[in-house]
């Protein structure tokens, strides 16, 4: 089984909007990092030397191959990446390996047998 490797910078206030359409886009967990800071093309704002920006949240989620895309495309919806400058970005890595998922990957064969 294959995974990918989905990170996420997304406003803090969207993260849990985002995390619940990963799941039922086919995504099994994640990792959120809190309290990040992302810049743009646009420099962040500065008020007497500090920033004013929107708080972001990195996400990390590891998703079998099969389900990477329409996780990918779901976030980004949700997110408004596409459609508003600064909402978030999402990329998504090739996993060489994976240690430490033996429940997922039980959970997902069947599902994933039946995708091919």
């Amino acid at each position: 089984m294959h995974f990918k490797l989905i990170v996420a910078m997304v406003e803090d206030t969207k993260t849990n909007a985002i995390l619940d359409t990963a799941r039922e886009a086919g995504a099994k967990g994640a990792t959120v990092l809190n309290q990040a800071r992302g810049e743009g093309v646009n420099p962040a704002k500065t008020f007497l030397g500090l920033s004013i920006n929107a708080q972001v949240d990195v996400l990390l989620l590891l998703v079998e191959e099969h389900f990477s895309r329409q996780v990918l495309e779901s976030i980004a919806r949700v997110g408004d990446f596409d459609s508003t400058s600064g909402t978030g970005i999402a990329v998504q890595l090739d996993v060489e390996d994976a240690l430490g998922v033996r429940h997922q990957i039980s959970e997902l064969s069947e599902v994933v047998e039946e995708l091919i």
